[in-house]
């Protein structure tokens, strides 16, 4: 036992240049590139469109357009979320969550809650304005874009069920892809 200590080196190291090493966030732009990115930044551009035509009109009068406003407004919110979450590669450091079914599911809902403000918003224009106004025509503009942004919603459904059951790759590709296409 008294050789034990002459047998052993210790050596000590200072921390690297600048203090505590701190990994910086880098915008992964292959996500913005890929089909997933594409479709987010559709999405959100198109949810924006619908809130804003809706929010420049007195919407507070038809509770309707308040179910619009809501539907499009928490939607946009919740996929600016996603949209940082893939973009900065957040969802790799949290391992832990099943990111494509966590997105699948939240592209279904989205896509069945879009189902639900665009006939809430296409059945309410002609009651709530009068055609050739400009209310109508906003009104009518964001019926449109709720159908397009449904549509979006029920694409990015159909390739995140296919994320997550795995349809066209294999656990390595998928891992080192990032987990979108």
């Amino acid at each position: 036992m008294a050789e034990f200590p002459s047998k052993v080196s210790t050596r000590t190291s200072s921390p690297a240049q600048g203090g505590a090493a701190v990994s910086a966030l880098r915008p992964d732009l292959g996500f913005v590139r890929s089909s997933l990115g594409a479709l987010m930044l559709l999405q959100l551009v198109l949810g924006l469109l619908v809130w804003a035509l809706i929010a420049d009109t007195p919407y507070h009068l038809y509770p309707a357009y308040g179910w619009v406003m809501f539907v499009a407004v928490f939607l946009w919110l919740v996929t600016i979320v996603f949209f940082i979450l893939y973009l900065f590669q957040l969802h790799m450091k949290l391992y832990m969550v099943p990111w494509p079914l966590v997105l699948m599911i939240f592209n279904v809902g989205a896509t069945v809650l879009y189902v639900t403000a665009f006939i809430t918003c296409s059945a309410s224009v002609e009651l709530t304005s009068l055609k050739g106004t400009r209310r109508y025509n906003q009104r009518a503009a964001a019926s449109f874009f709720s159908c397009l942004v449904m549509i979006a919603y029920g694409v990015s459904a159909f390739f995140s069920f296919q994320a997550w059951r795995g349809v066209g790759s294999n656990a390595a590709t998928s891992q080192m892809a990032g987990g979108y296409a």
